[in-house]
């Protein structure tokens, strides 16, 4: 098996290897057999591969099975794109994911965002951060009231028409949507608001059937059956989704604050 051909180049101004193609055909064509890479860009403080066009798409890859383009970056972006009249990156797939991103998060935008088809959004509830007042923390699936401007605490009364939502996050369920989201710090936890979500319920004050209205009750954190229609408008929570004859327990609860 032969040497790998090297080319160096000793000036900073002059690539190492240069293609042009006058007659409208490839500048550069890069081709791996097997599990090889057609090609490979390697750079110790500067980009590894650049792709620049006048009209056309300044890097394009396209993948049969596999990735079309894929970038590493130790520190910096593994793929740039940047535009003046198009798209800086564009992805398009007829089966799979045209853009895809993982990660924590998974994408991120500065500016609009434009959607033309649907959002689908495995969450169940549509949650905004509020500050807990609260010393110790809250646990998920606790009820809510507020408790001043952008606070709530835990509930600890029956009826309470200050009633404000359920901690995100307990059982099966995670929030689709987080409004006012600024990173969990200064004790801000996401309320859910609207949708479906655990809820801790006390059925010591009378069992609940799926359906049944819920509401604070004097278990601190926990809702209770509203039998009292006298007193429930205004301190509504929500829907029972599954029955609890007795005890406390985590109930799935349709969010619907009235």
């Amino acid at each position: 098996m032969s040497d790998p051909l090297s080319i160096q180049s000793s000036n900073k101004d002059v690539p190492a290897v240069f293609g042009e193609n006058t007659q409208g055909g490839d500048g550069l064509f890069g081709h791996g057999a097997g599990a090889g890479r057609g090609v490979v860009g390697v750079s110790d403080t500067h980009t590894g591969v650049e792709g620049n066009s006048a009209s056309g798409d300044g890097l394009f890859g396209t993948g049969q099975s596999g990735r079309g383009v894929v970038g590493v970056a130790q520190s910096g972006s593994g793929v740039e794109g940047n535009s003046t009249s198009g798209a800086g990156v564009f992805g398009s797939s007829q089966t799979g994911a045209g853009v895809f991103g993982r990660g924590s998060p998974a994408g991120h935008f500065e500016g609009d965002v434009v959607v033309t088809g649907d959002v689908q959004l495995a969450g169940g509830d549509v949650a905004e951060h509020f500050a807990v007042t609260d010393a110790f923390g809250v646990e998920a699936g606790s009820v809510m009231v507020l408790a001043g401007p952008d606070q709530v605490r835990v509930s600890s009364q029956p009826y309470d028409r200050r009633v404000a939502g359920v901690v995100s996050g307990a059982g099966g369920y995670r929030p689709g949507v987080v409004l006012d989201h600024h990173g969990e710090h200064n004790g801000s936890q996401p309320l859910a608001l609207v949708g479906k979500a655990f809820c801790k319920v006390d059925a010591s004050y009378g069992p609940v059937e799926c359906g049944d209205l819920l509401t604070t009750s004097p278990t601190a954190g926990h809702a209770m059956i509203a039998a009292d229609s006298g007193r429930a408008f205004g301190a509504i929570l929500g829907k029972a989704m599954a029955p609890l004859a007795h005890g406390t327990g985590l109930v799935p609860v349709l969010i619907a604050l009235t």
